[in-house]
């Protein structure tokens, strides 16, 4: 399937293209701030986008007001068909965020409710107590997603509500060819409701791809054959700043072998989890780890890793934002890209994980670890390329037996001789090897 050898690109477009806050009503083709960006995206080698919501909302974006028109602060819907085709003109996918679980108070049906309360024809699309009361004073009670009561849970066991999401999801692989959906807060969402979604995709678009929001538990539950291709590896993400800050490559390597490993008893093998360093949830990268100069090491560790790479807007120059500011600070306008440094090698890694099939959908295997230290195979009949990382100041010398006598052919600044394979302090190879 195409989405295992792709690496993605998140964009949050209210941010990234300078929308203000609050929904102002003014329609401003803002969007096509991303058409400038596609020159960038080449250069990164990134094949597929994965859009936060671009449909009408009250402020943020997960509160809808309508699922079957662009945010007026993005623009139109000719104006987001347009950057779709921009992009698929260009090599690259687009998948949308579906926010399925709740709406916006702006949303027609919720307003409906507030004028005819009991006569409302949507009441049911809702979980609603006319006998209670909400924190807005409304005259009734209804359930929010999480306490949220901006965030209006929609009833997915409404037979008409599952009808229009249904519809809404055609009419956006109709007029934007989009090629996958990111389901929000999937963890929460109606099981028969994603299994119906699956249906309806699968009969619309040949090799239309699901992922969820799973942040805990086992992602098998809602990541099968009935349901969703993949899922969010929240495990990992922690798992990965959190080795590099403790100098502990045991954290993320015993979560990699839990989940990939060649036990029967690894829990995802030859299963595409969506992977990140950084989302538009959580404090930048550049910002989290003690050690800037890691950062390189987390991106070449992300890219050769199992898994389905993405990559946050920005990170890949290092931008930085800390979730304690709030979720502005995460999610910025840049007028223009940034190509420094760490953009060269992201996208250098980048370019070797596509150009690998082992690397896109091999076997994992921890050939050797240590604290500071991991080397780890990606193997694929006879191709296997190996990752090897040292996050200490000191140089580090890596078993030969480990690299079963092959030589580098990514790349020519180091060698495998007959004692191992050196690598410098804050460095990370790919190296195929023979056999």
């Amino acid at each position: 399937m195409w989405y295992q050898n792709s690496v993605f690109y998140q964009i949050y477009p209210l941010g990234f293209c300078g929308a203000p806050a609050q929904n102002d009503g003014e329609t401003k083709s803002r969007i096509l701030h991303v058409e400038s960006f596609i020159p960038h995206l080449l250069k990164l080698h990134v094949n597929a986008v994965y859009f936060c919501p671009v449909f009408a909302s009250d402020t943020h974006g997960y509160d809808t007001r309508d699922y079957q028109k662009i945010d007026n602060r993005l623009g139109t819907n000719a104006d987001f068909a347009r950057v779709c085709s921009a992009l698929h003109q260009n090599g690259i996918r687009v998948v949308l965020d579906g926010v399925f679980n709740h709406v916006g108070r702006g949303f027609f049906g919720f307003q409906d409710v507030l004028k005819n309360r009991e006569q409302s024809q949507y009441k049911d699309w809702f979980h609603i107590d006319f006998g209670g009361n909400s924190p807005y004073n409304d005259g009734f009670w209804y359930e929010g997603w999480e306490g949220h009561y901006e965030l209006v849970r929609l009833n997915l066991g409404n037979r008409e509500v599952v009808d229009y999401l249904l519809s809404c999801v055609g009419q956006w692989i109709d007029a934007f060819d989009i090629d996958g959906l990111r389901l929000d807060v999937a963890y929460l969402l109606n099981e028969h409701f994603m299994r119906e979604l699956r249906r309806f995709c699968d009969g619309k678009k040949q090799d239309f791809f699901l992922v969820g929001e799973m942040i805990h538990g086992d992602y098998n539950r809602i990541m099968n054959d009935q349901m969703l291709h993949s899922v969010t590896n929240y495990e990992c993400y922690k798992g990965l700043y959190s080795a590099f800050n403790s100098m502990n490559m045991f954290e993320i390597g015993h979560s990699l072998q839990r989940q990939f490993g060649r036990e029967n008893w690894c829990l995802y093998r030859g299963k595409p989890l969506f992977c990140f360093a950084d989302n538009h949830d959580v404090s930048r990268i550049a910002t989290i780890l003690n050690e800037k100069r890691h950062l390189p090491l987390v991106f070449a560790f992300l890219l050769a890793m199992p898994g389905i790479p993405c990559l946050y807007y920005g990170s890949e120059w290092g931008a930085v934002g800390d979730k304690a500011q709030g979720d502005a600070a995460l999610r910025p306008y840049f007028e223009q890209p940034m190509e420094n440094e760490l953009f060269a090698f992201v996208a250098k890694c980048v370019q070797q994980r596509l150009e690998q099939p082992a690397l896109c959908t091999g076997d994992f295997e921890i050939l050797q670890m240590t604290n500071h230290q991991i080397a780890f195979s990606r193997k694929l009949g006879k191709e296997r390329v190996i990752a090897a990382i040292n996050a200490a100041a000191e140089p580090f010398r890596f078993c030969a037996d480990a690299f079963c006598g092959g030589v580098p052919l990514l790349d020519e600044r180091h060698t495998v001789d007959g004692n191992g394979l050196i690598l410098a302090g804050y460095s990370a190879e790919y190296i195929q090897v023979n056999g």
